[in-house]
């Protein structure tokens, strides 16, 4: 019996003392002075970390076991281990935070490019635009200048007539009625000009005899001319110059002499113009580019 006893003793102390151990660690971590965790909490504060507390702070005493202490229960390990915990926790919500503040500075920096990129290429197009109407501008000042200094030259030219055509119609003597062969020649002559402006037509009568009686069959053959023209073809009085010229000398082709008679009839008709026409036909274009440049 003695001998079991003195067995059992040393058994029973070797089995406390990982508990007393244990507990003599835990109560030295509890007592730890105020003071020193106060003095690192500023220490570590004014090291600015990120998390804005102090470190953990590696226990003072390591108690009868040391660090490691293989008798540790499952309350002791997580007390030991929770402040760690604690830290990562708050070092992960850290990290969320600052992924989520870069995705938006990144995501309003794009906008912002975006943005600018957009503002530039309006800016491009403005400005192509405005070179294309300042180009046209300058196309149009060009043709109006143009168009001014040929109105210009027409207006100081506007009473000078060149001869365009002319023709002449032969009467037997005392005849003033037209034959079919004058006719053609007249309505040649007035088609010619239909629809334009800028002519007149210049009649002269010219008759054989003498005195007045020549003057008055000249005029009554010119007469016939202009009748024909104005019920026939439209011709507009005003644009008709007629004169009897009797028995007047005529022009001869003939250089050695310089005038000559006529016997019988005749009408000289001779067609007229001047470049009111010409800038009638050169507006017309004109007109109709400065039309399709202007903006629908």
């Amino acid at each position: 019996m003695n001998h079991r006893l003195v067995i059992a003793l040393p058994l029973a102390a070797v089995l406390a003392m990982p508990a007393l151990a244990q507990s003599t660690s835990s109560s030295q971590d509890q007592n730890q002075p105020a003071a020193t965790q106060q003095t690192q909490s500023m220490t570590d504060s004014s090291n600015g970390n990120a998390t804005g507390k102090a470190p953990l702070a590696a226990p003072s005493r390591e108690g009868f076991w040391g660090r490691m202490n293989p008798f540790a229960r499952k309350k002791y390990v997580q007390r030991q281990t929770e402040p760690i915990r604690d830290r990562v926790n708050e070092l992960d919500e850290l990290t969320s935070t600052n992924t989520k503040q870069i995705k938006d500075v990144d995501s309003r920096a794009q906008s912002g490019i975006k943005l600018a990129s957009d503002k530039a290429n309006e800016a491009d197009q403005h400005a192509i635009d405005a070179g294309n109407k300042a180009t046209a501008a300058q196309q149009s000042a060009q043709q109006v200048t143009t168009r001014v200094q040929n109105v210009e030259t027409v207006v100081s030219n506007i009473d000078q007539y060149k001869a365009s055509n002319q023709t002449e119609i032969r009467f037997r003597p005392g005849q003033t009625v037209l034959s079919k062969n004058a006719k053609d020649a007249l309505d040649q002559m007035a088609t010619s000009v239909k629809g334009q402006r800028g002519y007149i037509f210049e009649v002269q009568g010219f008759s054989s005899g003498k005195g007045q009686t020549a003057i008055q069959t000249s005029q009554k053959m010119a007469e016939s001319v202009v009748r024909y023209l104005v019920l026939t073809h439209d011709i507009p009085v005003y644009r008709i110059y007629l004169v009897g010229m009797g028995n007047a000398p005529v022009a001869s082709d003939d250089a050695s002499k310089t005038t000559k008679r006529i016997n019988g009839g005749r009408v000289e008709i001779s067609l007229l113009k001047n470049d009111l026409e010409q800038l009638s036909s050169n507006s017309a274009p004109a007109m109709s580019n400065d039309q399709q440049q202007q903006p629908k």
